[in-house]
């Protein structure tokens, strides 16, 4: 199988795994419409969400294997508060530190990658959570996200993203159905010697000269 094939299948079966993993999330479609207060798909491109403090709870409900990191005290209360988690703070830093769009997968992979240390630097004085808990937890918050796989921060941006744009699950599907297009479309084996866009030349035989002959 040629690795361009191969590179096709990967895309549809990591696409198809995707739309499976956030299945549930469509049906939650007209409750996170009515959470942005009604607004359609194409305004939440360009406006932030009115109200985040409940939806970290569905990325856990998706992702129940996250570390919550909310063993942190309150300043006001003196006590734990497990309503401050690592993906509410994750949610917040991404929207109202940074002020980076919520509907796309690019801009949630350039948050995790900030928790990375691979993009930009995270300041602890503007770190959500940093000014209401005795403890700030940002450090630990990056160990947290350090601490994931590879394929776990892939489909924590999927979840995310998922969440914050109801049309994202309708758009994998498109896509999948595109790259299944291509592969069935792409011969199984192909011979790139016998390919007429990748046909290599023939060398020279003997008695090739005459044909030049008038």
């Amino acid at each position: 199988m040629s690795s361009r094939l191969q590179k096709r299948l990967t895309n549809v079966l990591v696409i198809a795994l995707s739309l499976m993993a956030l299945t549930v999330v469509a049906a939650r479609g007209s409750e996170l419409r009515s959470q942005f207060g009604g607004q359609e798909p194409g305004l939440m491109l360009v406006q932030r969400p009115r109200d985040t403090r409940d939806l970290w709870r569905q990325v856990y409900e998706l992702m129940p294997e996250l570390p919550r990191e909310n063993h942190y005290v309150s300043r006001e209360t003196g006590e734990v508060d497990e309503e401050n988690t690592l993906i509410s703070r994750l949610i917040r830093y991404h929207i109202f530190v940074k002020g980076r769009p919520h509907p796309f997968r690019l801009d949630w992979r350039l948050t995790l990658a900030d928790y990375l240390g691979a993009y930009e630097r995270m300041g602890a004085d503007t770190y959500p959570g940093g000014n209401v808990l005795t403890e700030n937890p940002l450090e630990g918050d990056q160990a947290a996200i350090a601490s994931l796989t590879r394929q776990e921060r892939d489909r924590l941006v999927h979840v995310l993203t998922s969440i914050f744009n109801p049309n994202y699950l309708s758009l994998l599907e498109q896509q999948a159905n595109r790259e299944l297009a291509e592969v069935q479309e792409t011969p199984e084996e192909l011979d790139w010697d016998d390919a007429p866009q990748r046909r290599v030349p023939r060398l020279p035989q003997s008695g090739d000269a005459e044909l030049l002959l008038p």
